[in-house]
């Protein structure tokens, strides 16, 4: 038995974000917030959003870390409180999103976030209505459930879902993404695969996810070093937005696996950004992964142009390569004490949804590999 859902109505092509002000006005939303990346209200365009849609969005909040934290989600959901916010649009890569996905649900209560992250709790089955419009093509955020937040008092980076952060519209204009610097496009083009890649082995996959990891990862393999040598390339930016978009519906419902679940410590420990660190081990979780279910990943490497899932972990290692993404860890020259941290840090729940039990024997060797 399976089940799948996706209640986003996607809007996707060059220039729709020149639709924001229709979208807004079909669906009769009045005092509205716009959640932004610091990077957008310096460059003016924050500006020409508001001035688009003047009487609509009347408030602003950009007070967001690259890695959104539950201070900053604390901080949106109290401007929401104050200024009866009806709506959210939330503009930017997935720090903007996951933060305003957050707030529009807290917000409608007296709590902090940190009441749910973390702690098991169930988030609150309501929320304001949210426009998300991604400027990245990595994170997926603007169709799924899912908001990733830091805890830095705490020492704690991990995902929280509810249906009721699902955002409403999603306005997906691959223009805006044009912007983004080459290490980003990297960065956020290897989030995507591995969004696809860990949906399809998930202990959760179904048929639907399936269908849209291996199309994903297609995507990835034939437009991300395209993208990143050409920020202007059409065509490639437009099907890496896309990919984005598959491979967030292809996680979505199965859920991440042990690529997310180690990158959460080599973000929180050593600042690697979130997709290059979980583009990290993926070709790693590829080898350990190939024999599990009846070697379904030895047929998606066929069926996406490789010999085998072995053939699969080395064209992933070289596109990392090519696209100037790490490898490994040896320019941290950790000590045996900071590989011990690393593998007690790395044991989050994602863990558990891999195919594959994944022991601490399997990450201290996975980490000493990679030193």
């Amino acid at each position: 038995m399976w089940s799948y859902e996706e209640p986003v109505k996607i809007i996707f092509g060059n220039g729709v974000i020149k639709k924001l002000n229709e979208v807004i006005k079909e669906n009769k939303y009045k005092n509205g917030l716009l959640v932004s990346d610091k990077y957008f209200l310096e460059s003016g365009f924050v500006g020409e959003v508001l001035l688009d849609n003047m009487g609509c969005i009347k408030n602003t909040f950009y007070d967001i870390e690259p890695n959104p934290t539950v201070k900053n989600v604390d901080s949106c959901a109290k401007l929401i409180r104050e200024n009866n916010i009806e709506f959210i649009v939330a503009l930017g890569g997935g720090s903007a999103l996951d933060c305003a996905k957050a707030a529009s649900v807290v917000a409608l209560t007296n709590d902090s976030i940190t009441k749910y992250h973390g702690t098991g709790l169930q988030i609150p089955d309501k929320g304001l209505p949210l426009i998300a419009i991604p400027t990245t093509s990595g994170t997926g955020s603007e169709v799924t459930s899912v908001s990733v937040l830091t805890d830095h008092d705490l020492g704690r980076k991990a995902p929280i879902a509810s249906k009721s952060m699902y955002p409403k519209i999603a306005l997906v204009d691959p223009e805006l993404t044009y912007s983004m610097p080459k290490n980003v496009t990297a960065s956020t083009g290897i989030d995507v695969l591995c969004h696809a890649l860990e949906g399809f082995w998930s202990k959760n996959h179904q048929p639907i996810s399936d269908a849209l990891a291996l199309y994903a990862s297609l995507l990835v393999f034939k437009y991300l070093e395209r993208a990143f040598k050409n920020a202007y390339d059409k065509e490639a930016r437009e099907k890496l937005s896309e990919a984005s978009i598959i491979a967030g519906l292809a996680f979505n419902l199965p859920k991440t696996t042990a690529s997310h679940a180690c990158s959460f410590p080599l973000t929180n420990i050593y600042h690697i950004p979130h997709g290059e660190a979980c583009g990290l081990t993926l070709d790693y979780f590829v080898r350990l992964n190939k024999d599990a279910e009846k070697s379904r990943l030895e047929d998606f490497a066929r069926r996406i142009g490789f010999r085998d899932a072995s053939h699969l972990a080395d064209e992933i290692r070289e596109l990392k390569k090519r696209v100037g993404l790490l490898v490994d860890l040896k320019h941290l020259s950790l000590s045996e004490e900071d590989i011990e941290d690393l593998v007690n840090e790395s044991k989050h729940p994602n863990l558990l949804n891999n195919p594959v039990e994944v022991t601490d024997d399997v990450l201290l060797k996975m980490y000493r590999s990679l030193t």
